[in-house]
């Protein structure tokens, strides 16, 4: 079976409320460690789970409500294609 991987590098932009609400989230996790969210994040820094937040939340349409704009968080994306054969 035939599987693939993309890697891809995108250029976001976020509004400072996104900011803060990520930060919050963070924050709420922060006070939780045995939830799931800390499984492969433990060694990370806290600025980097922010970001890493508001990336996900962009890119899984969390801020997607409106079809017109949906792209205007989105500005760049590069992305190198690599096969796998399983």
């Amino acid at each position: 079976m035939k599987t693939q991987t993309i890697k891809a590098c995108f250029t976001i932009t976020f509004t400072e409320d996104q900011y803060l609400g990520a930060k919050a989230y963070v924050d709420d996790m922060l006070r939780h460690p045995a939830r799931v969210f800390w499984h492969r994040k433990r060694t990370k820094a806290e600025e980097e789970l922010i970001v890493e937040q508001i990336a996900h939340r962009i890119l899984s349409g969390f801020y997607k409500d409106d079809s017109i704009n949906a792209s205007r968080y989105i500005l760049d994306m590069v992305s190198k294609e690599e096969r796998k054969d399983e």
